[in-house]
């Protein structure tokens, strides 16, 4: 005899109370050759992070990117193959990277190693001599790179959209092309490590289990001989969008779109910025968002639509991508200035509300839980001349937001007449749909 067990949906328990973000101790210091360097305390594990940032501004993008690719690829006193073991040793790395803001420097170790890794970090610094073997290896990376790259969707439409937002601005562009790669020689890197990569308005920015005070010394030690005689690059305010026509870039024979969508956004300083971040999650921020179970649940147009803000030096800007089958692509974009349009005519729901304030406090709490997202989230905001305590001003305004708070944002930045939009695909098959709800323009890749 067996027993009968009934089943049923259990509801699930309430979210408890948000917590308090408790901000870490930290401290800061500008040395005499204008470096700051900003150190913080968490101590969850015997590492530290480490990211220097640095005004890089507008300069050739070959030159900036094969910069970025052999900055680490030897000094006067250590091979790249040494320089590697010496980090090792200590239980670090360190890797360069470049975007049109900056050129960025990050790496971890373990904290007793931290006066070894500022020390290695100091000779990339000042001593970096960029060999040739090494150049010619890196560049042929880069080049490789590239050509995959431009042979993929989302790199075209990303492309596209770029240059459709600025126009002549520097961030129009951020992808080099091949030839120019192959152009860059040795003596060019170093002439350009020599006036761009210098200390005056760079950031350094070391979190982990260190005392902070301790570790600016530590910092002051190794990099006060870093000098150099250019000053920081400054970029100019990116433009304000220009709405106009549909730009459709055509991809013969594509069997899918890319849609992307820009719209106007503020910066993280901005009144506006915490409620316009809530609205731009209840639209397609993320996965319980309108746009999502419009296009992707309930239509089956796409698998991942998503939308966010991203804030640069010069500019911030909202960004909405989707890939979509072609023979949905007019169906997917007029789904998608729906929902854009019903957000900025109506306010959201007040559980609607509420649950995106959930997700952008919990989000906001999960990235500066480790010492990697706190260093990432330090400098970003280093970068754009804010500190720590913006964290806990931001929470506070994001727990403050109102329905109509975030109604007036979503009004006031995502109305589809607002919207510039570049779609990606096979302008045979999707021109004439597209026409019937926008005006077209159709270019060639």
């Amino acid at each position: 005899m067996s027993a009968t067990v009934e089943t049923g949906t259990r509801p699930l328990p309430a979210l408890g109370p948000n917590r308090r973000l408790k901000l870490p101790k930290q401290a800061e210091r500008t040395l005499g050759n204008g470096l700051t360097v900003i150190a913080v305390r968490r101590s969850a594990i015997p590492l530290v992070e480490l990211r220097l940032w640095m005004p890089f501004g507008r300069t050739h993008l070959a030159r900036g990117g094969m910069l970025a690719q052999t900055l680490l690829s030897g000094t006067e006193t250590h091979t790249a193959t040494q320089l590697a073991a010496e980090l090792q040793k200590v239980g670090g790395g360190l890797s360069a990277g470049i975007d049109p803001d900056r050129l960025m420097l990050s790496g971890a170790g373990l904290v007793t190693g931290l006066d070894r890794m500022l020390e290695l970090l100091a000779d990339v610094l000042t001593g970096a001599t960029y060999p040739a073997d090494w150049v010619e290896t890196e560049r042929d990376r880069l080049v490789d790179r590239i050509q995959v790259a431009q042979s993929q969707p989302a790199h075209l439409a990303r492309t596209a959209l770029l240059k459709r937002i600025y126009g002549r601005h520097p961030y129009a562009v951020q992808t080099p092309e091949p030839d120019q790669v192959r152009a860059v020689k040795p003596p060019v890197l170093r002439r350009l490590h020599a006036e761009r990569v210098h200390p005056a308005g760079a950031v350094l920015v070391l979190v982990g289990d260190v005392q902070p005070e301790r570790a600016l010394d530590a910092a002051e030690r190794a990099l006060s001989g870093w000098t150099g005689e250019g000053q920081p690059a400054e970029l100019p305010p990116a433009p304000p969008l220009e709405p106009g026509p549909l730009l459709l870039v055509d991809r013969p024979g594509s069997v899918q779109s890319s849609l992307r969508i820009a719209l106007p956004a503020v910066p993280r300083t901005h009144p506006d910025h915490a409620a316009l971040q809530l609205a731009n999650l209840v639209f397609g921020g993320y996965f319980s968002s309108r746009w999502v179970e419009n296009i992707r649940e309930d239509k089956g147009y796409t698998y991942g639509p998503h939308s966010l803000v991203e804030h640069s030096v010069a500019g911030s800007v909202l960004v909405a991508a989707a890939e979509v089958a072609t023979e949905v692509t007019a169906p997917a974009l007029l789904e998608t200035m729906y929902e854009l349009g019903r957000l900025a005519a109506l306010p959201p729901k007040p559980d609607e509300l509420e649950q995106a304030r959930q997700y952008a406090l919990g989000t906001l709490q999960l990235g500066a839980s480790t010492q990697a997202g706190l260093a990432s989230l330090t400098s970003a905001y280093a970068g754009n001349g804010l500190r720590l305590d913006f964290l806990a001003e931001h929470a506070a305004r994001l727990a403050a937001a109102t329905v109509d708070d975030v109604a007036a944002a979503a009004a006031r930045y995502l109305a589809p007449a607002l919207a510039v939009t570049v779609v990606l695909g096979d302008a045979e098959r999707v021109a004439d749909s597209l026409a019937t709800l926008t005006p077209v323009r159709t270019e060639s890749t």
